[in-house]
């Protein structure tokens, strides 16, 4: 029987996913994220309006979206509730975050460059993505309250770096899903996958076919 339920979020399992970005100064900012969808090579994510990742891509333009497997989860933790903004902004206060200027020395992370945008790259997580921001949108453009808080920005990919372990035999573009097992978070718990349950009707279509125009223009096609 279903009952009526009024959880407070609403995070029912998405990747773990970490940005780094480009300071003014120009150290470096890395921030764990689990509001994010793809399509295509492009990506959309949700992030709140104040933070110093947001603040850093709308200056740049620029990211850098880390994907840790399981085995960076420690790492990850790390980050959990800390903040490259000073002063540390009130409504994060209220939940325990605390500024770190070094936020790659804080997790145990190492930064590598980039081969396109200027923010880096974790070494340590198993796929990178270099990316650049297309647009930018405010959610809850009609509520009096949440207005200009919360901001939808969409991503393009210019860049994957794969880690040679998570690809399939004899096809170097394709991740195998057997291989990689990226760090979930559901509920503000971290989880891993587990073995596959089922065979997938959808996945007898052919990759090549989700070939898309950005793609093409990521590697100057």
């Amino acid at each position: 029987m279903h009952k009526v339920s009024k959880p407070e979020i609403l995070y029912f399992g998405t990747p773990v996913v970490l940005i780094s970005t480009c300071n003014e100064d120009g150290s470096f900012n890395l921030a764990p994220i689990s509001s994010v969808f793809w399509l295509g090579w492009r990506c959309v994510i949700g992030i709140s309006a104040f933070s110093k990742t947001t603040e850093n891509m709308l200056r740049t333009w620029q990211c850098v979206l880390n994907l840790p497997s399981t085995d960076q989860v420690a790492a990850v933790n790390k980050l959990a509730r800390t903040t490259g903004t000073n002063p540390v902004p009130q409504g994060k206060l209220l939940k325990g975050y605390r500024f770190e200027a070094d936020k790659f020395g804080t997790a145990g992370l190492t930064p590598v460059d980039s081969h396109i945008v200027s923010a880096p790259r974790v070494n340590e997580c198993p796929v990178q993505m270099e990316a650049v921001v297309e647009a930018v949108h405010s959610l809850a453009e009609a509520d009096d309250v949440q207005r200009g808080r919360l901001l939808t920005i969409e991503l393009r990919i210019q860049r994957v770096h794969a880690e040679e372990s998570i690809l399939m035999d004899g096809a170097p573009n394709r991740v195998d899903p057997d291989k990689w097992r990226p760090l979930i978070m559901s509920f503000q718990q971290f989880y891993g996958l587990g073995a596959q349950v089922h065979e997938s009707t959808l996945a007898r279509i052919p990759e090549a076919l989700y070939h898309s125009v950005d793609m093409d223009r990521a590697h100057g096609n």
